[in-house]
């Protein structure tokens, strides 16, 4: 692959990794609520996800799911599902600051890391979007396993080093502006944006 198409790839995908979206909720609800190792290990999960879409994707999987549109759909309703669930249990979460904090340090590391996994595989869309990038790249008759694995590590690195950032900056903001303190605050407007979240991705199905 050569270097200016690469470095076409690895920009279309540093952009689609900021825009704002699911993923971002679960990596700040990890980083604030948690700390920035959870959020971590969220980040390090969704780029996994992300990556195998972007793998699977070159096998033929978006072309699949184009032709069973019900598989496709029941994997975006799944996804919604599981937006509006994390938004209700932390909107109905009565602990105070220090309770959760106490909480949170007892936590395993394996929720982090099956949210951050969960939140790509319930996007479907991640495998259509890397067929029509990818489509921009490549030749699939010349496709060779050294550009198939330069890509999907393109992608799953980025994506990872992305929210690994996003991790760590809020959990310094968290300790900065002492955001413990307005967890009650946080605690809606989190909540509220999973709700809205899973509102938006029904509403784009129809």
């Amino acid at each position: 692959m050569e270097l200016t198409a690469w470095l076409s790839l690895a920009f279309i995908c540093c952009v689609g990794a900021m825009s704002p979206g699911p993923s971002l909720a679960v990596v700040l609800r990890y980083s604030l609520y948690h700390s920035a190792q959870h959020g971590i290990v969220a980040s390090l999960s969704h780029g996994l996800g992300v990556g195998i879409y972007a793998s699977l994707s070159l096998l033929g999987l978006a072309s699949l799911i184009e032709q069973f549109p019900l598989v496709y759909q029941g994997l975006v309703y799944a996804g919604a599902a599981y937006l509006a669930y994390m938004g209700y249990k932390i909107l109905s979460s009565k602990s105070s600051g220090v309770e959760v904090a106490k909480e949170h340090d007892a936590k395993s590391y394996l929720a982090a890391a099956k949210d951050g996994f969960a939140i790509a595989f319930l996007n479907p869309k991640l495998a259509i979007f890397f067929l029509a990038l990818f489509s921009q790249f490549i030749d699939p008759e010349a496709l060779t396993l050294q550009t198939a694995v330069i890509m999907c590590m393109t992608v799953l690195v980025i994506d990872a080093l992305w929210y690994f950032f996003v991790s760590v900056v809020t959990a310094s903001a968290r300790e900065r502006f002492d955001l413990t303190a307005k967890q009650a605050i946080i605690d809606k407007l989190l909540g509220g944006a999973f709700l809205l979240l899973a509102a938006r991705v029904i509403y784009q199905t129809f």
